[in-house]
């Protein structure tokens, strides 16, 4: 089984901001595999179950603030019981260029709170890491403004095709791996 966790704020105000493109990415998986809603809430977060490919996945968003994602985490994949190498996060990246993907299968948390509260919960740096670039910070912008800033009517056509590219690497891990995976979207 697989837990795949889409990193955000909730509520309106975060909606379309640089820090909800993992909450975006994980739309954008339930529309390519046709599922409406996350139907289930519990632990403080929104999730549903369903099957890709023989494999059983779970398809989720936590309802709390960016800061405090592990506890979501931990809860859902303890009470699944599902391996920390079986837990998947997609999330903005400010050290990688707007629209690029990067994915990893360990690795720090780059100063990310959402990451850094995951590892916290889980003791571990070692789950998957489906980080999508929303980079570089223009000058003159405190890089906290720019995270919560919405996009601008000109980007906002590519969030679409990123969160979509997104929403296929997590299929790709699932069908053909991480390794395999990397290979294909880890490039420039």
């Amino acid at each position: 089984m697989k837990l795949i966790v889409g990193l955000g704020n909730p509520g309106l105000k975060y909606a379309f901001t640089r820090h909800n493109i993992g909450f975006l990415s994980i739309d954008s998986l339930m529309d390519e595999l046709c599922i409406k809603k996350l139907d289930e809430e519990k632990f403080n977060g929104l999730f549903c179950k369903t099957k890709l490919d023989g494999e059983d996945i779970i398809i989720s968003k936590p309802l709390t603030f960016m800061n405090n994602s592990g506890e979501f985490v931990k809860q859902l994949s303890q009470f699944y019981k599902i391996s920390n190498n079986d837990i998947i996060i997609v999330y903005d990246e400010l050290a990688i260029d707007f629209g690029r993907i990067k994915i990893t299968k360990t690795g720090s948390s780059a100063g990310h709170n959402g990451i850094k509260s995951i590892i916290n919960y889980l003791g571990t740096i070692d789950f998957i890491k489906v980080r999508v670039g929303i980079g570089p910070v223009p000058e003159k912008i405190k890089q906290i403004d720019f995270v919560l800033m919405k996009y601008m009517k000109d980007e906002f056509m590519e969030v679409k095709k990123i969160t979509d590219r997104a929403g296929f690497a997590i299929i790709d891990i699932i069908k053909n791996g991480v390794d395999f995976s990397m290979n294909k979207y880890n490039v420039k």
